[in-house]
Order: structure tokens, then C-alpha cells, then sequence
């Protein structure tokens, strides 16, 4: 893919992570002041459209990503911090996570679960051992837009009921470290991502993460699962 082309779809991404909105060539022109005319934009649309990287609401003129653009994006993160050239956090997001993980205790950490997913707006999981399973955040899933829909409504707490038997089963199979699950590589549901991290502290394996749709903030939440990750793991 071309520099153009790849500047406009990792546009739209980002436009529509942050608004939720099926997104146009106008709006790319207008708010982003991309220096080549509306036309060129939609070209460049049609064919990113006909590779499979966006696609068409029924309901609406603009354009959405599909799971495939999202692979190419959160590859391109996953390289970024791996090199920390990632997002960094607000300082008050440091300020406040280290002191929450000044100990580090079931209670300190749910505590810090508890952050996790005030500061991702998403529901967030922990699973101190393959047995011992801690969730919070659940109203934040439930507020986002995707999940207004009947169905999604049903299949996400059909979700919920069974977290802990999702994560019994792909507990050994996940490799350690940071890492994004999306789609249909989702144990969770192909209709929305995880962002986790499997880690060992002393003899104890654990397994944290961020779960959301599949329209959510990759960089931000990448961030704060390596952040936390960095901070609880063995060294």
C-alpha cells in the first residue's frame, strides 16, 4: 500500500475510533486538511473499499474500517512498542498507577483493574491464577454504541457469563506478554478485540486485559497493559 492510501485509511480509523461515526471524504478534507482534493480522496476511498479495508454501512454515506484494516493497524502498533515509540500515558495516569502498584497484592491489583478500565472506558479483566477471576468495568462495554444493537447486546453478555470459562481455556495457550486479539483471533467474540498480557511475578502466572469493541482506542489501551505489565512482571 502506497503512503497516500495508507495515510487516509489509518485516518479513518482513528477518526472513527474517536467518534464512532461511519466516516466521508469530506470530512478527511475538511478536518484533517489533507493537501489533495476530495476527488483524489474518494478514488483513494473506492479502491481501499474494493481491497477490503473499508466498507459501506447500509445506513450511511461514509465509510467504516473492517477487521482486516484494523490488523494492518495494530500491527504497525504492536512494531511501535516494541521499539517504545508507542503512546505514552497522561501523568496522571502514571501518577496513579504507580501508586496503585507500589504493593503488589490482589488488592492492589484490582484496584488497578479498576483504573485500567476508567482510563479505557472499557470492560477490564484479571486472572491472578487459572482459577481466581476478577472482572470490573462491564458498565463501560455496555455504553458503547456497537453494543446497542439487540444482538450484540445478547452475544456480549453471553460473553460476560462465560469469561471465566473463556480464559480457563486459552490460559495455557496465550503466550506471555502484551498482545491484541482481534475478531475472529478473539476468544471473546469476532464482534469485538482484547488487548492482554500474560505475565509471571515469582512463581504465580497471571493473565490481565482490556476487552472492548472492536472500534477501540488500540494505542491508548496498548499503553496501559505494556505500562502495567512492565510494572508486575518478573525482570
Amino acid at each position: 500500500m502506497d503512503k497516500r492510501k495508507e495515510l487516509i485509511l489509518y485516518t479513518i480509523i482513528k477518526e472513527h475510533i474517536k467518534t464512532g461515526a461511519p466516516v466521508g471524504s469530506d470530512v478527511l478534507v475538511r478536518k484533517y486538511r489533507f493537501n489533495i482534493s476530495p476527488a483524489t480522496v474518494r478514488n483513494e476511498m473506492a479502491e481501499l473499499e474494493d481491497e477490503g479495508h473499508i466498507s459501506q454501512p447500509h445506513t450511511s454515506a461514509g465509510r467504516v474500517p473492517t477487521e482486516q484494516a484494523y490488523n494492518l493497524y495494530i500491527n504497525n502498533l504492536n512494531d511501535q512498542a516494541t521499539s517504545r515509540e508507542g503512546k505514552k500515558l497522561s501523568d496522571k495516569e502514571v501518577k496513579l498507577l504507580n501508586k496503585l502498584l507500589s504493593k503488589k497484592d490482589e488488592q492492589h491489583l484490582k484496584q488497578t483493574a479498576k483504573a485500567i478500565a476508567k482510563f479505557s472506558n472499557n470492560a477490564v479483566f484479571w486472572a491472578f491464577h487459572r482459577n481466581n477471576l476478577y472482572y470490573t468495568g462491564i458498565y463501560n462495554l455496555l455504553q458503547q454504541p456497537e453494543f446497542f444493537q439487540t444482538d450484540l447486546i445478547y452475544d456480549i453478555s453471553a460473553i460476560i457469563d462465560r469469561v471465566d470459562e473463556i480464559i480457563d481455556d486459552i490460559f495455557d495457550e496465550i503466550k506471555s506478554g502484551p498482545q491484541i486479539l482481534l475478531g475472529a483471533d478473539n476468544p471473546f467474540g469476532d464482534f469485538c478485540s482484547t488487548v492482554l498480557a500474560k505475565y509471571k511475578r515469582d512463581e504465580n502466572t497471571g493473565l490481565f486485559g482490556i476487552i472492548g469493541p472492536m472500534r477501540m482506542n488500540y494505542e491508548k489501551n496498548l499503553a496501559l497493559i505494556n505500562f502495567v505489565n512492565d510494572k508486575i512482571s518478573n525482570k
